[in-house]
């Protein structure tokens, strides 16, 4: 399959897995639903119609992608202790889970929230031709506003580093820039990468699974949110010192970006 490359930084940015109620944790890189809810924001799909199936044919939107993520850049955890709807009338505060209003006296939500900072990914997204044509057209001019797993955290620039392209995993491991916390190692050939493979390379054993997720989105719809499981395998890979290179990392992912442009 041909696939678009995804570029994904930003100040803070934050993906659940067993985020509810008052703890909102964040997993260590970008989930399957993250991604997905980010390319229907795009498209402009309302929550509840996200991942409504096509009526001609049937088919669910998405179901069809294939993600690898390349862990440039880990970040680091920062939580925030986060409060809402204090200091309103109470007729105009929050709500219940049943639609009523919170009792006065439990006006303000607390909630502790974790987010990854100053972390970045880049992301092989592989698919059929035209739905990658769709993603691609509407990431560059998108219907709602887009971001990495909550609404603060907008991504950097450049979000799209390359589409279409017929081998985007290769291209992961040898030509996009690193973008790593620290320079490269002294007298060293490779820097060692972490990955986070949908789809196992040839050189992990079938076996080897590194765990599985609930994160396959099945509905957005706030009060029907619900996750199917996958497979992930995690690797580290030793990626040529050249792509760490010492020029900033915006500069060398805008000559990345120009490579083959006409």
């Amino acid at each position: 399959m041909n696939g678009i490359l995804l570029r994904l930084a930003a100040p803070l940015m934050s993906f659940g897995e067993h985020a509810a109620f008052r703890y909102r944790d964040t997993i260590g890189f970008p989930t399957r639903s993250a991604l997905i809810g980010m390319f229907a924001a795009a498209d402009g799909r309302s929550r509840e119609e996200a991942l409504a199936p096509d009526p001609d044919t049937g088919a669910i939107p998405y179901t069809d992608l294939v993600f690898t993520v390349r862990i440039d850049r880990p970040g680091h955890r920062h939580t925030d202790y986060h409060t809402a709807g204090g200091g309103r009338p109470h007729k105009e505060g929050l709500h219940t889970s049943s639609g009523e209003h919170r009792a006065q006296k439990a006006s303000t939500f607390i909630s502790h929230r974790v987010y990854l900072a100053d972390a970045v990914f880049t992301v092989a997204v592989r698919g059929p031709d035209r739905l990658l044509e769709e993603i691609t057209e509407r990431l560059e001019q998108p219907a709602f506003a887009l971001y990495l797993g909550r609404r603060a955290c907008i991504p950097d620039e450049p979000l799209l580093l390359r589409a279409p392209h017929p081998d985007p995993v290769a291209e992961l491991l040898h030509r996009v820039p690193l973008s790593l916390g620290a320079g490269p190692p002294p007298r060293q050939d490779t820097v060692p990468v972490d990955f986070v493979w949908e789809a196992p390379p040839a050189h992990v054993p079938a076996a080897d699974v590194h765990r599985e997720l609930a994160d396959v989105p099945v509905d957005f719809t706030p009060t029907r949110r619900f996750h199917h499981t996958r497979r992930v395998w995690r690797t580290t890979e030793q990626l040529p010192i050249a792509l760490a290179a010492s020029r900033p990392p915006t500069e060398a992912l805008t000559a990345y970006i120009q490579q083959d442009t006409p």
